[in-house]
């Protein structure tokens, strides 16, 4: 019983919301004393070709199921994704075309495995049973949902009260995303707290297609970005991408506050609910400093899609760079014609987004030119040599001819 109430205290952990806890106390339990398998679902929409950690809240929590009996169903949306999930768009999206779709989803696969344990998980494509639905198919799986019922999604309620177009195929979505539980026999889903209506909308149609079982949901937070303010998000900036390079993933791990840090061990580390809880005691009585508990969590991730050695050369890089001052071993290279404005070189070096943003870097002291803060925003760089930088992470060596 003790191991069942710890795997069910290390499960709730950070989770946002469970919907019927009893059965997935259950499935643990019949693991435990009869040693039986049950499946855990994910489905991911290929629209992008790579992951950030906020995607990996949701692969993390599910490691940690596979450790109590879970069969991970990691189900990529080859069929859906071409359709695109409505959740929380206010407009119809771009409908990807199906060579995207698979090199995205390939991608996937090759970056799941870094968390994931490869024996028990199940790489699957819901193309594979949505094509064979058929036109007969796909109507009478419209039959179990009313418009009504799919108007109390708020995201379609805001678009419909605003006469902003909804098109029939987004309300396909959620009742293709619902089939796939019945096509899986699935025990649990699993998403974040934005698929709310998609989730339930399995568990409905076990039932109207007496699968025999009415699936768990488990719904996870979205995980804050590096401002600690706006959900993670590449389109933001704010994201730590599961394929940064290991000097790059190390540093951004450990620019995060001190305050946001616990809720990146709560959510992406693989210690235990006991063991973060020794740390935090640690850093509050004062044994252990913060730096160096974030400097572990950044070693553990940049680990997890490394190794340990390479985590522990981007902490030796980390250090050389910000503790001794030196400049990092390995720069970008760029070559460019004189004179260059400095605002255009910190463009064309990839250290400014535009022009306008690089003189906000050089005028609020972001910007170094041969590790001297820039003075002149028009500063003409005539042939030379010189090594560039923004921030505390970005820098390149640059060859005016």
């Amino acid at each position: 019983m003790d191991k069942i109430k710890e795997a069910l205290s290390e499960i709730k952990r950070g989770i946002a919301e469970i919907i019927d806890e009893e059965k997935v106390a259950v499935l643990i339990k019949n693991y435990f004393e009869k040693n039986e398998n049950f499946y855990v679902k994910a489905g991911f929409d290929p629209t992008a070709p790579d992951l950030h950690l906020g995607h990996t809240v949701l692969l993390q929590k599910m490691a940690q199921l596979q450790k109590y009996g879970a069969v991970v169903q990691f189900l990529i949306g080859d069929f859906t994704g071409q359709i695109g999930d409505p959740t929380g768009k206010n407009e119809t999206r771009k409908k990807l075309d199906k060579e995207s779709v698979l090199k995205n989803a390939k991608t996937y696969e090759n970056q799941v495995y870094k968390v994931l344990d490869p024996t028990k998980t199940q790489i699957l494509f819901n193309s594979k049973w949505l094509n064979e639905l058929g036109t007969a198919g796909l109507v009478e799986l419209a039959t179990t949902f009313s418009v009504a019922r799919m108007l109390e999604r708020e995201d379609f309620e805001k678009r419909y009260r605003s006469q902003t177009p909804i098109s029939i195929s987004e309300f396909l979505y959620p009742l293709l995303q619902g089939y796939d539980s019945v096509a899986l026999k699935c025990d649990i889903e699993m998403g974040g707290t934005d698929q709310k209506f998609n989730l339930l909308m399995g568990r409905q149609l076990q039932r109207v297609y007496n699968v025999g079982k009415e699936q768990a949901v488990i719904m996870m937070p979205l995980l804050e970005g590096l401002d600690g303010v706006n959900k993670m998000s590449k389109s933001l900036g704010n994201y730590i991408g599961v394929t940064d390079d290991p000097n790059l993933m190390f540093a951004k791990v450990l620019s995060v506050s001190d305050e946001l840090m616990w809720r990146y061990y709560e959510l992406l580390s693989a210690k235990s609910v006991k063991e973060i809880e020794e740390l935090k005691n640690g850093v509050k009585s004062g044994f252990l400093h913060p730096k160096s508990v974030k400097e572990a969590l950044a070693l553990e991730i940049t680990a997890r899609f490394y190794d340990e050695v390479k985590a522990k050369a981007a902490k030796n890089e980390f250090d050389k760079i910000h503790k001794q001052n030196d400049l990092p071993s390995d720069m970008q290279e760029f070559t460019l014609k004189a004179p260059i404005w400095i605002a255009k070189a910190l463009v064309e070096c990839d250290l400014s987004t535009s022009t306008s943003q690089a003189r906000r870097d050089i005028n609020s002291g972001a910007a170094k030119l041969n590790q001297g803060k820039i003075e002149d925003e028009q500063l003409q760089l005539q042939s030379g040599e010189y090594i560039l930088q923004v921030g505390r992470r970005k820098f390149a060596k640059l060859k005016v001819i």
